[in-house]
C-alpha cells in the first residue's frame, strides 16, 4: 500500500513537471504584428520616420517640407512627389498611412 502510493504521488510529481511544457506547446505563437498608423497630415516628422518602413528623419523632414509648401496631402499617392519617397516606399507603407483633412 505504502508502495502505491509512493508510486502514485511520483507520476503526479512528473505529470505537473511537464505539464507547462506541454501546455505551452499547443499555445500558437503571436505571429501578428501591431501595425502603427499616423496621419501624415499632422504627424511631426519623427513620428514620421518611426512609422513608416523606409523613411528617416531626413524624408520624413521632406514630407513635413512639402506638406508646409503645398497643404495638406489629398491623397497616400501625392507622397510619391516628395523628394526621396517613390512609389516603392508609398507601397510598403499603404496600410500605415492616414490622410486626415479637416
Amino acid at each position: 500500500m505504502i508502495r502505491r502510493n509512493w508510486l502514485k504521488a511520483a507520476v503526479a510529481a512528473l505529470v505537473l513537471m511537464f505539464a507547462p511544457l506541454t501546455l505551452a506547446a499547443d499555445t500558437p505563437e503571436d505571429t501578428t504584428q501591431r501595425v502603427i498608423q499616423l496621419d501624415i497630415n499632422s504627424a511631426d516628422a519623427s513620428a514620421i520616420a518611426a512609422a513608416l518602413d523606409g523613411v528617416g528623419l531626413v524624408k520624413a523632414r521632406e514630407i513635413v517640407a512639402y506638406r508646409e509648401m503645398f497643404g495638406k496631402f489629398r491623397s497616400i499617392d501625392e507622397l510619391a512627389e516628395v523628394q526621396g519617397i517613390g512609389p516603392v516606399t508609398v507601397e510598403k507603407n499603404r496600410h500605415r498611412i492616414l490622410i486626415v483633412n479637416n
